[in-house]
C-alpha cells in the first residue's frame, strides 16, 4: 500500500477531498486531486475514487495506491536467463533422443541385469512373443519423466559450471592461486591446472543423479518386473511402503561411482573433440551430421569406458527383487567375475552401444539446435 499527496482543489470541496485506490502497473500512474483530475506517477492504475474526510490541520489530501508485482514481467526476465535456456534445451534434447531410442534401452537393462536372452536379437523376440510392440516401450513414461529433468540439470549444471571455472582461472591467473598456510609455510594450490570440462562434467553427473536417482530406481523395476510392479504409481508406493526412502536411493552410493567416471569422461571428450575439430577446420560451428559423429563417437568411449562399473551398478539396483542384493560394488564385479567369467563384466556392452551412440548423437545434436534457437549471438559467443 502506498500514499502519495495530492494538492487540494477548491470549488466546494469544503472538508472532503478525492483520493485513488488502484493497482500498480507498467508505465502508469495516476493521482487523484480534489476536482477528480489524474496526473502522471506513482505507479497506480486508478479503480475507483472516491471522497475522504481531510484533516483542517492538513494542507493535502492523501491518494492511496496498492501495489502488485508485474508477474508478466517476472516470467519474462526469469525465461531471458542464459541458464535457464540452457536447462531448457537439455529437457527438450533428452526428451525427444528418449522417444526415438526407447526400444535399445529396454533391451539393454533386460541383457544387464540378466533378464531373458543374452542376445540382442533373442531379447528382441521374447519382448515381441509376451508383450508386443508395447513391450519395448515398457517403462518409457518414467523414462520421460526421468530424462526430462535429468538432462536439464545435467547439461544446464555442465555449462553453468564450465563458465565459472573458466572465470575463476583467469582471475587466479592475475590475482595468483589460493593458499594454504601450514604454520610459516604457505602451498598454493594449483586449481588453474585443473581442466574446467572435466570439473564441470563431473558436477554435472553428481547434480542429475541426486536429483533424479529415484526414478531410474522405479524405470528399472519397471522394466525388470513388470508383474510386480504394473505402474509408476504402484512402484513408488510399493517401494517406498516396503523399503522407505532408502529404496528409492537404493544403489546411489555405486551409481555416483559409477558416474563420476562416465560423467567426467564423457563431456570432457565432447568438449575436447568438439573444439579440436572447430580448430582444426576453422569453423566456428559445426552441422548436425558432424555433431552427431562427436556426440556418437563420446558416447562409445565413455561407456566402454564405465561399463564394468555400470554392469555392478544394475545388479545392485535390482538384486531385492532376486533375493541375492550384493553387500557392495565390489562384491557385485567378483559375482559377476565368479558366474561368468571376466567377459561377464561386459556382457549387455553391444546393445549398451547401440543405445549409447545414437542417444549421445542424437542428444548432443538436439541440445546444439536448441541452444541456436533459445540463446542469442551474444550468449553463444561466451562459450
Amino acid at each position: 500500500m502506498g500514499f502519495q499527496d495530492a494538492p487540494s482543489g477548491s470549488g466546494g470541496a469544503g472538508n472532503l477531498s478525492l483520493a485513488s485506490v488502484g493497482f500498480a502497473g507498467a508505465g502508469v500512474g495516476v493521482g487523484v486531486g480534489a476536482k477528480g483530475a489524474a496526473s502522471s506517477g506513482g505507479g497506480y492504475k486508478e479503480l475507483l475514487v472516491m471522497a475522504l474526510p481531510k484533516d483542517d490541520g492538513l494542507d493535502a489530501a492523501k491518494v492511496i495506491g496498492a501495489g502488485l508485482p508485474d508477474v508478466g514481467e517476472a516470467f519474462r526476465t526469469f525465461f531471458r536467463s542464459r541458464e535457464i535456456r540452457e536447462f531448457a534445451s537439455g529437457a527438450l534434447a533428452g526428451a525427444m533422443s528418449k522417444a526415438v531410442l526407447a526400444p535399445l534401452e529396454t533391451i539393454r537393462t533386460r541383457m544387464v541385469v540378466g533378464v531373458g536372452s543374452r542376445h540382442i536379437a533373442g531379447s528382441f523376440v521374447e519382448i515381441m512373443e509376451h508383450n508386443g510392440w508395447r513391450g519395448l516401450w515398457v517403462g518409457n513414461t518414467i523414462n520421460m519423466i526421468r530424462i526430462i529433468p535429468t538432462q536439464a540439470i545435467e547439461l544446464g549444471t555442465f555449462e553453468y559450471v564450465k563458465r565459472g571455472m573458466k572465470s575463476a582461472q583467469e582471475k587466479w591467473k592475475e590475482d595468483g592461486c589460493p593458499k594454504i598456510q601450514l604454520g610459516n609455510m604457505k602451498i598454493d594450490i594449483p586449481l588453474h591446472l585443473l581442466s574446467p570440462v572435466a570439473i564441470a562434467g563431473a558436477a554435472a553427473g553428481i547434480a542429475g543423479t541426486l536429483m533424479c536417482h529415484p526414478l531410474e530406481v522405479i524405470k528399472d523395476r519397471l522394466t525388470v518386473d513388470r508383474v510386480t510392479y504394473p505402474s509408476i504409481s504402484i512402484a513408488f508406493s510399493k517401494i517406498y511402503r516396503t523399503e522407505g526412502i532408502r529404496g528409492l536411493y537404493s544403489g546411489l552410493c555405486p551409481t555416483l561411482i559409477g558416474m563420476l567416471p562416465y560423467s567426467t569422461c564423457y563431456y570432457f571428450m565432447y568438449d575436447t573433440i568438439k573444439t579440436s575439430y572447430c580448430r582444426l577446420h576453422k569453423k566456428k560451428s559445426l552441422s548436425r551430421p558432424e555433431l552427431l559423429i562427436i556426440g556418437a563417437l563420446t558416447g562409445l568411449t565413455a561407456s566402454t569406458i564405465s561399463f564394468p562399473l555400470e554392469v555392478a551398478r544394475k545388479r545392485l539396483m535390482v538384486g531385492a527383487l532376486q533375493g541375492k542384493c550384493p553387500p557392495n560394488m565390489v562384491a557385485a564385479l567378483s559375482e559377476v567375475i565368479r558366474e561368468e567369467g571376466l567377459l561377464g563384466i561386459y556382457r549387455g556392452w553391444g546393445a549398451s552401444c547401440l543405445k549409447v551412440m545414437p542417444n549421445s548423437g542424437i542428444t548432443w545434436m538436439f541440445y546444439e539446435a536448441w541452444k541456436d534457437i533459445l540463446l542469442g549471438e551474444k550468449d553463444k559467443h561466451l562459450d
